[in-house]
Order: structure tokens, then sequence, then C-alpha cells
């Protein structure tokens, strides 16, 4: 009957609650207050049972289980997301053109980055202004000596992922290379095979060949 006809009734949308202390949850709901705190980081939610979804990220308790392929997640909600990953299901079309996604997240960045003109994200040392976070963190490396790819088989050290993999493949012979379809010769960048192909009257396309350990077998 309080659902019907409380006096817990909230003054924004009219909804009634069986008592006091839900009513005082429900109208979070309008006002954005975050009373209930992660006494591990300290993020806020709005109800007890958020909270209780949030711990789970600290505990790595993962009860939802992927039927397919057995990979755990904490939300269920996450696990809905990873089922596409199965199903091939794309339900989030781009309104500026027509690339679908399977991640309302993947949705929200590719906007962003195709269609969006706004850069918000500006370099304190040099005011050079990026669309993304990602890219002012990798464009910050050029103000700094920071090298933070090292070769596991020698004492060398780069500063973008791709100089390492260029140099684990010319000097330890591991990794993918591009091998020309006509002369079978290899190169460590793709830049340096389109280059080549010229000599062939055309660029095909380049295919890769994983070498992981030891010389490549012809």
């Amino acid at each position: 009957m309080n659902v019907h006809g409380s006096k817990y009734r909230c003054s924004e949308c009219g909804q009634c609650c069986q008592d006091d202390h839900r009513l005082m949850i429900h109208r979070q709901t309008h006002s954005g207050e975050k009373l209930f705190k992660c006494a591990v980081c300290g993020k806020g939610c709005t109800t007890p049972r958020n909270l209780a979804i949030h711990a789970r990220i600290h505990s790595e308790e993962n009860p939802h289980r992927c039927r397919v392929c057995g990979k755990a997640f904490s939300q269920a909600g996450n696990l809905a997301a990873h089922m596409r990953v199965h199903t091939g299901e794309k339900p989030y079309k781009c309104s500026s053109c027509d690339r679908c996604f399977g991640n309302s997240g993947h949705l929200r960045a590719h906007e962003r980055h195709i269609h969006s003109s706004g850069r918000p994200h500006r370099c304190p040392d040099c005011d050079k202004q990026f669309k993304t976070g990602t890219e002012l963190k990798r464009h910050a490396r050029v103000h700094t000596d920071a090298k933070l790819y090292s070769c596991r088989h020698c004492s060398d050290q780069f500063r973008w992922l791709e100089q390492l993999k260029r140099h684990l493949r010319k000097s330890h012979d591991e990794g993918t290379w591009f091998t020309c379809d006509v002369c079978e010769n290899k190169f460590v960048a793709c830049h340096q095979l389109e280059c080549h192909s010229f000599q062939h009257g055309g660029r095909p396309r380049p295919r890769r060949r994983c070498v992981r350990w030891g010389p490549s077998s012809p």
C-alpha cells in the first residue's frame, strides 16, 4: 500500500518509496549526490547496490562468466557487451556514417576522433591540441627523454612501440616481416615495402609473415 499511497513521495517525480531511507537514496538520482563511498579508492555511488558492484573491481570477484569462452566479468553489463564478440552484433550505429560498433564506448571514441573537430586536450609544453587524452599522452613523450619500451634481448630502449618492433625484426629476427609478393624480399617497415614495390611497376598489398625465433625460413 505504501507504493500506491505512501507519505514517502519524491517531490521531483512523484515516485513513492517504502520508507524514508529508500526515499533518501532515490532523491540522489535527481541531485547527483553520491553518499556511498568506496573504502579503497573513494569513488562515490548513489546506492549500496552500486557500491557493492563497484567493490568487485578491488576484490577481483567475477561472477558473470561467458558460456562460450569462459571469460569472467564483475558486472552483467560487461558480460553482455563481451557476448557481442561472439555473436557479431553491432547495435551502436554512428549518426554521421555507416560504421556500427558492438560497444557504446567504441562508438563515442569513433565520433570524437573521426567526426568531431574539437580538440579539448592541450599540451602544457607547446599548446598543441588533441582530440583524445591518449593522443596527448603519446605526444607528451616528445618533450621528455622517457623510453618506455625495452628490448628483451639487449639493452636498447625506445620511445615508441613501433621503434621496438622494427628493432626486433631487424636485429633479432623476431616479429612480423613485410614481404614482397614478387621477389620475396623482406622489410622491417610497411613504407619500405611500398617504396620497393615501385620497382615492380605497382604497389602490391604487403604480405606479413610472423617470425618468432631464429632465422627465417624460405
